[in-house]
């Protein structure tokens, strides 16, 4: 899907990267491996990583994120005005719900977590703020991609790795099509334990001035806290404030129209 880089050792950087954000510290054999860079290319490349504080190496000889990465994440997530739109009506959200809300968005074919609301509930479940999604395997994740131009999201489907976590798993592009269909018609997307057994998501599509799609929210539980008895007054919720903040980006629905 993506062109090839103009700029090789830019790319093999973030590939390195995207790598140990994937699987976690791992030695340099490990990463040369994986990823074909040849070996002395390789250890450039982390010897430059390393002194721009994006990598460190542990105790065991593996290469870790590091601080940098932190920092620029801190101001990058600073400066989404998107997040403090969102902040006031999803803390409603939590308030309502008694569960913990996210906010997330779709960058190229991937989605992140971009906004944590953490609930006062004593049973949790562990998410953070940055946290990478599947987009078919996640509630926001499937939210994110029903919502893409068409061509888009074939294409985005077609480069999808299957990994059948649960036994309740998308496992192919045609079950992924069909339930994209769903979550478009009904307006919510739910992860049944797709990603994790305990975990149920409900979430819904946050829209923009002109009516693109910006971002999806959801409400995060565990199986007994969603569960078939209250799943459709969640999603109801979610749809609710999904549809505030989207007027707060300008967004105006059907009825909104007919109405003025």
């Amino acid at each position: 899907m993506l062109e090839s880089s103009k700029v090789p050792a830019l790319s093999r950087a973030i590939e390195i990267l995207n790598l140990i954000a994937r699987i976690g510290p791992c030695s340099a054999a490990i990463i040369i491996e994986e990823t074909g860079i040849p070996k002395s290319t390789a250890y450039l490349i982390l010897a430059e990583l390393k002194k721009a504080r994006l990598l460190r190496i542990d105790s065991n000889d593996n290469y870790c994120l590091w601080t940098k990465l932190v920092e620029l994440a801190g101001h990058a997530l600073a400066r989404m005005d998107l997040r403090e739109i969102a902040r006031p009506r999803l803390t409603e959200l939590m308030d309502e719900t008694g569960l913990l809300c996210h906010l997330g968005i779709i960058d190229d074919a991937n989605a992140y977590y971009i906004l944590k609301i953490e609930s006062s509930s004593t049973i949790s479940v562990r998410s953070h703020e940055g946290k990478s999604l599947s987009l078919y395997r996640s509630g926001i994740g499937k939210c994110l991609l029903a919502w893409q131009p068409p061509a888009l999201r074939d294409e985005i489907i077609r480069h999808l790795h299957w990994e059948k976590t649960t036994l309740s798993t998308i496992a192919n592009a045609q079950q992924l099509h069909d339930e994209l269909a769903l979550i478009r018609a009904r307006g919510w997307s739910y992860d049944n334990g797709e990603d994790y057994p305990d975990v149920r998501c409900v979430a819904a599509p946050v829209f923009d001035a002109r009516n693109a799609l910006t971002a999806a929210i959801s409400v995060v539980g565990t199986r007994l806290q969603i569960n078939e008895e209250n799943r459709d007054y969640l999603a109801g919720k979610a749809i609710t404030c999904a549809k505030d903040i989207s007027r707060l980006l300008g967004w105006k629905s059907p009825f909104d129209k007919q109405a003025s």
